[in-house]
């Protein structure tokens, strides 16, 4: 695989720079911005300052590490101010996002750099190097994982193409774990093993397994870095560059078991080694071969950006926007996003076009009845759109991946808590009822999860309503009376599949409204077609039997699946 071009010839717009301070280094980038979202590198930087060595054992950064921190940055916005950058960002990540004394160290930078230091969370440094990656690599119909190792934690992304599925991030870090199993020189067999049981159990803990088979890992950080240019080195392969080389795991062991081996004086000595990444090289290949172990994946790609990188690329899209105009003033480009997003990974566009159709006239004729929140009817006609999307991951549990696509998902003119909300009601489209503990609805206030419950209500049973994927039912007309609600379904014909999936997915409309639900067929807008007496089944025995009615048959389920 080849890593794309970083850059296009274009007119330069802007200089901007990023600053990275990670737990074993702080990293600088000077960038030109070009028209197109892309970037031509003028300058790099890298100074080890170990800031995180001291924060697994007590908890604090050390004053030390803290003086060659703020030393290296002072040099970095001199750096900076030299290519006149109009724009400097700098991030603090896992040591200073962890350490008690993180908040006095920004306040210290602050003060004496001039720097204004955000910390980010664990979730948005895995985002993105994702980012990262996705613009390096071609990742179109490949699952891959992206896997971020620094000094104090490890981010690693399940993806589907240019997608996120899941986002998982742990305290696995090359620094960290060098000091907390005690692997320093002369280290008995009994630390490295220990080392490999605890990552492995915190993988177990803090990880799920893909449900898809990866196509490869790609790895960001200076482990990856200097493991491809270790394994270059061996093979004497001098004049390939580091960017998108491949390593297989049987290297990764191999080049581990004999590091572990070696004394920290003749790791330092090696080719291909950076003299102080020596004494923490064995924790991060170890980290390495658990990821490929645990996630059965062969091939690992080397990447050599990474956050730095994703954080340039985010400074470049706030500068640029589109032709400087708000996407949320930008509807049209709000719905050809989500048109995309729905073509790419559902193939059922037409289904949820029609769901959301009928899902937004439900919602208009409860709304005052029931007192809906009126803005609630865009992000539910939203999520019918965006509920099928999981099927690109697999058919069987694919609401629960609809949700985590659609909340990973960048999608211009929605904003993130309304993605949350969004990606809620997708996942509760089908299968158990939203419960409060579940983690996904968990993060949400009482008001929200009301909100969610009631949207993924409507939704069930505007998606019964095209049970058939016909399209066959034009409107829904809806009264609510004390007595209970009525929805009159208008089409052509008796559509009878739908009428019966619609009254299969009545049970959450009933307990989150608290009234009885009917559902007929009005042949068109204001008059009731008469009950054919042929019908083989009733409307009171079906509504009956629907709790007790096994799942469609196999072959049903597989006329609802994308096709390959």
């Amino acid at each position: 695989m080849e890593e794309k071009q970083i850059y296009l010839s274009a007119e330069m717009t802007s200089r901007l720079a990023a600053i990275d301070i990670g737990s074993n280094s702080v990293r600088l980038l000077v960038a030109e911005a070009l028209r197109g979202g892309m970037y031509r590198i003028l300058d790099e930087e890298r100074e080890p300052t170990r800031l995180g060595r001291s924060v697994a054992l007590e908890g604090k950064l050390d004053d030390e590490s803290m003086e060659r921190t703020i030393a290296a940055l002072r040099t970095f916005k001199e750096i900076a101010s030299g290519y006149q950058a109009t724009n400097l960002r700098t991030i603090a990540t896992c040591a200073v996002r962890e350490a008690r004394n993180g908040p006095e160290f920004c306040r210290r930078v602050r003060d004496e750099v001039g720097l204004d230091v955000e910390v980010i969370p664990a979730d948005r440094e895995a985002r993105l190097a994702f980012s990262s990656a996705q613009h390096a690599f071609d990742l179109s119909g490949k699952n891959v994982i992206v896997a971020d190792i620094g000094g104090g934690s490890t981010e690693i992304v399940f993806a589907t193409g240019n997608l996120i599925e899941s986002i998982f991030t742990t305290p696995l870090g090359a620094v960290r774990l060098t000091e907390q199993c005690g692997i320093v020189d002369g280290a008995p067999p009994e630390a490295f093993r220990h080392m490999d049981d605890e990552i492995n159990s915190c993988l177990k803990k803090r990880t799920t397994r893909p449900l898809f088979a990866p196509h490869f890992l790609i790895g960001s950080g200076g482990t990856f870095t200097t493991l491809a240019e270790l394994v270059m080195a061996g093979k004497k392969q001098f004049d390939i560059p580091v960017a998108g080389y491949k390593v297989s795991h049987a290297e990764v062991r191999h080049l581990l078991d004999r590091l572990c081996k070696m004394p920290l004086r003749a790791r330092r000595s090696m080719a291909g080694m950076t003299p102080d990444r020596a004494d923490i090289i064995v924790a991060g290949l170890t980290i390495i071969d658990v990821l490929m172990k645990r996630f059965r994946v062969n091939t690992l790609v080397i990447h050599t950006r990474g956050v730095r990188d994703g954080l340039v690329r985010e400074m470049i899209d706030d500068l640029l926007g589109s032709d400087g105009i708000a996407a949320a003033d930008q509807p049209e480009l709000r719905d050809e996003a989500i048109e995309r997003l729905a073509t790419a990974c559902s193939g059922e566009r037409e289904h949820g076009r029609k769901v959301a159709s009928l899902a937004g006239r439900i919602f208009e004729q409860m709304a005052e009845p029931l007192g809906l929140q009126a803005g609630d009817r865009m992000l539910l006609e939203w999520a019918a759109r965006l509920q099928d999307v999981g099927y690109v991951i697999n058919y069987e549990q694919h609401h629960k991946h609809s949700y985590h696509l659609i909340r990973n998902s960048r999608l211009p003119g929605i904003r993130t808590h309304d993605l949350e909300l969004i990606a809620n009601v997708a996942r509760y489209h089908r299968g158990a009822h939203p419960k409060r503990k579940h983690e996904n609805l968990s993060r949400l206030s009482s008001e929200d999860q009301q909100r969610v419950q009631r949207m993924a209500a409507i939704l069930r049973v505007a998606g019964g309503l095209d049970r058939s994927r016909s399209q066959q039912v034009r409107d829904v007309l809806v009264t609510v009376a004390d007595e209970g609600v009525t929805l009159d379904v208008v089409a052509e014909q008796e559509p009878l599949v739908d009428i019966w999936g619609a009254e299969r997915r009545t049970d959450l409309f009933e307990k989150v409204f608290g009234l009885p639900t009917t559902i007929r067929w009005a042949s068109r807008a204001g008059s009731l077609a008469a009950q054919p007496a042929s019908a083989a089944v009733s409307r009171k025995a079906r509504k009956q039997s629907k709790h007790h009615t096994q799942p469609e048959s196999a072959a049903a389920a597989d006329n609802c699946k994308p096709t390959a």
